[in-house]
């Protein structure tokens, strides 16, 4: 047993040192994703490498119980940034941009999703880099996955088709010819926040582009912008999706979607069924307000506004909790069961009069003071 024991320290001492010296002259494989840091953009990372994909197929059908955000005929579901109606066109039962520009977002909100759209970059094609074909899907409208015609066109890893914009290349180009119909089949799972608002998992994704794995549950490292790495801030756990309009006409048709159920590490969290709205900035006004039992009463509520999100601060700790819009009078407490009902008025800027508090099987109306 001795001289056993004696003989595996021998064969794992050299086995050390054989790993140790391959990573030193870079034959071992590195995991997806693993790359070493390299700047943001940089021309000297490696190219992912070509690879053929299958030839384009007729446009498959989406599953059933799939939510429809575009089947070619009308834009019903989208709108602009402000809440208003998208201003992207119809053609041939494409959708692509309008003479007025301007991203585009669905009004409905989602969070872990898999979502499959087609998308086709304009033949002939025109530009070179990231000229050629531009556009982008905006996971929570945060996240980016590019979209560029990437056949034949040089430009930086991490803003080639199906990278994750500004931080991980795809692991292939799976690019077809312009003009012809490219599909992406994308599995995303929200970041997680702690109630304190601090990062709890980021967010991740898996992409697959004409059949081919691209992303295989690549982790962002924040939102993706244009030369920065941004952190991480607290959000809502649903936010709309949004294609991009980089002034290039990319047509996009096929788009749906199937919302997941979402987990945590220690099983399955019970996830709201019932859908989300997208509210504009201006939206959020309306409610904004102190409100009371009584004018002369010392407890409040306050709904309060980041722009993004409403946020209830009550009792006499002054706790914080977030809404959730389902419609523009009912809204979720996130993390809870309780909900908030506002009673708006019928004037033309449909401010909040009151809302009424249900918890627990108890319900009562608080008035609007301030």
């Amino acid at each position: 047993m001795k001289k056993s024991h004696t003989l595996q320290r021998r064969v794992v001492f050299l086995g050390l040192i054989v790993l140790w010296f391959a990573a030193g002259i870079g034959i071992l494989p590195v995991r997806a994703q693993e790359a070493p840091v390299w700047k943001i953009h940089d021309p000297q990372r490696p190219q992912p490498r070509v690879v053929t994909p299958a030839p384009q197929a007729a446009m498959a059908a989406p599953p059933p119980g799939a939510i429809i955000l575009f089947d070619g005929s009308d834009l019903s579901g989208w709108c602009d940034e402000n809440g208003e109606a998208a201003t992207w066109t119809v053609q041939d039962g494409a959708m692509v941009r309008g003479p007025r520009g301007g991203d585009v977002f669905t009004e409905r909100a989602f969070g872990d999703i898999q979502l499959h759209l087609e998308w086709s970059s304009p033949l002939p094609a025109s530009g070179q880099g990231q000229g050629r074909g531009n556009s982008g899907v905006f996971l929570m409208g945060l996240y980016e996955v590019q979209i560029l015609d990437s056949f034949q066109n040089a430009t930086y890893p991490d803003g080639q088709a199906a990278a994750l914009y500004g931080q991980h290349p795809p692991l292939a180009n799976a690019c077809r010819a312009p003009g012809e119909w490219q599909t992406y089949d994308i599995v995303f799972r929200r970041p997680r926040f702690q109630p304190d608002g601090r990062l709890a998992a980021p967010a991740c994704v898996t992409v697959i582009h004409n059949g081919i794995l691209v992303q295989d549950a690549a982790e962002f490292w924040g939102p993706t912008m244009w030369l920065q790495h941004l952190p991480y801030a607290n959000h809502p756990d649903r936010l709309p999706l949004s294609l991009q309009d980089h002034g290039n006409p990319v047509r996009f048709r096929n788009i749906w979607a199937r919302e997941l159920r979402e987990t945590n590490e220690t099983g399955p969290m019970r996830s709201d069924s019932t859908p989300v709205i997208f509210l504009t900035p201006q939206a959020l006004e309306r409610y904004i307000g102190i409100y009371k039992f009584s004018p002369s009463s010392k407890s409040s509520f306050d709904i309060v506004s980041d722009g993004k999100q409403l946020t209830c601060i009550f009792g006499e700790e002054r706790a914080r909790v977030d809404l959730v819009p389902h419609s523009t009078t009912r809204f979720s407490l996130r993390w809870t069961a309780a909900h908030i009902d506002f009673m708006l008025n019928d004037d033309e800027e449909g401010r909040a009069t009151a809302m009424t508090f249900n918890v627990a099987g108890s319900a009562f109306t608080i008035k609007r003071v301030e």
